[in-house]
């Protein structure tokens, strides 16, 4: 790893589809995302150079995709002082109940479903606990979904994660979608169909 790249977008459902993107457009590691305490999340990447750039400009133009602002920088050669802003140790925060990072080694995957085709999975976050208790109740109900987690990040947003088919984890979202209602404020609703192993290692299992 040669170079650190930096994605900070708002929204975890943002955050993920915009890493996804990343990691499919180059030799990249999905190092974590860090919290902020509110909707913002940064998202550290590591590869070699060009890698690190090509996988910024696919994330900055994803993030204008999905109507979001990105604020992107590499940096070529860190200085060795870097690592500890880098890499370490995770926590809870005591305010909002998330967790501080998210990352690929808080859910080890067994060593037998890493050649396993992922699942694809579906994102909805909400401001708000009560709109996001019942979009999952009605996300369940629905389709052939299994919930993968809740997490929050600060400020009253919450997400939730399902996998299953394509076919199954759209019509969840879309029923979750429309569950949210008054309860509270959507916020995104996003499917991914073939996320990529950086992705996942993120998430519960």
């Amino acid at each position: 790893m040669t170079a650190l790249g930096f994605i900070e977008v708002p929204f975890l459902s943002v955050a993920a589809v915009v890493a996804d993107a990343a990691v499919k457009a180059a030799r990249v590691h999905i190092l974590g995302f860090e919290a902020t305490g509110n909707e913002n999340l940064l998202i550290r990447l590591g590869g070699g150079l060009a890698d690190v750039e090509s996988a910024l400009a696919t994330a900055e133009a994803m993030a204008a995709r999905l109507g979001s602002s990105a604020v992107v920088k590499s940096i070529p050669r860190p200085a060795g002082g870097m690592e500890t802003m880098i890499h370490f140790p995770n926590a809870q925060n005591p305010l909002y109940g998330g967790r501080d990072q998210f990352l690929p080694t808080d859910f080890p995957q067994p060593e037998n479903n890493m050649s396993k085709q992922p699942e694809a999975i579906g994102i909805l976050e909400t401001q708000g606990l009560t709109a996001i208790l019942e979009a999952t109740d009605a996300m369940l109900k629905s389709a052939n979904v299994t919930l993968v987690g809740k997490e929050k990040i600060g400020a009253a947003y919450v997400t939730v994660i399902v996998r299953g088919d394509v076919a199954a984890v759209t019509a969840a979202i879309e029923a979750g979608s429309k569950a949210v209602g008054s309860l509270g404020k959507l916020i995104a609703a996003h499917v991914i169909a073939r996320p990529h192993d950086e992705l996942v290692a993120l998430l519960p299992k």
